[in-house]
């Protein structure tokens, strides 16, 4: 994914971290010439976590201001498989989008299905009516890096995502 950003000429904004699929990440798009901005709280800015050769490191209070950051920097959201975390930042930035405080696209990377039991209780959700209909195009998702990014370039926000606000 961090080569294929780099190779269309994209930046990658993530949380700073150098281990697993995030150091990976951000490995792969700085040997790809991407630059890539790391923002991370003081309490994770340790030798252990943090990736010493980013384009820029940001070092902020809080997990909570830290998420902010890096979604007033991005021009989009992709998840990769991972845990509590990654999900909770899915979440918050669909969420995010539903309520109308940001019209960026979202993206899931299904390496290997990872995601294909989430998506499916998605679907659940959606036909249980806890989703609107609407909702449901505010997610993208592939299994191919490249494919994922064309869908996120062609994004276009849903009609209609007001009508969870208004109850129209």
């Amino acid at each position: 994914m961090g080569a294929t950003i780099a190779r269309r000429g994209l930046g990658l904004v993530y949380g700073a971290g150098s281990t697993g699929l995030m150091g990976a990440l951000a490995d792969g798009a700085l040997h790809g010439g991407c630059q890539v901005i790391g923002v991370i709280p003081t309490y994770f800015n340790t030798p252990q976590l943090a990736h010493t050769g980013l384009s820029r490191l940001e070092v902020v209070d809080t997990i909570h201001t830290r998420k902010a950051r890096m979604a007033e920097l991005a021009d989009g959201f992709i998840a990769l498989p991972g845990g509590f975390g990654t999900l909770e930042e899915l979440f918050e930035m669909l969420t995010w989008a539903q309520i109308g405080l940001h019209r960026k696209p979202i993206g899931l990377l299904n390496v290997r299905g990872y995601f294909d039991h989430l998506l499916a209780m998605i679907a659940r959700a959606q036909h249980e009516g806890f989703i609107y209909r609407e909702h449901m195009s505010l997610l993208a998702n592939s299994d191919s890096p490249e494919q994922l990014l064309e869908l996120l370039e062609s994004y276009l926000p849903p009609q209609g995502l007001e009508k969870w606000v208004n109850r129209d």
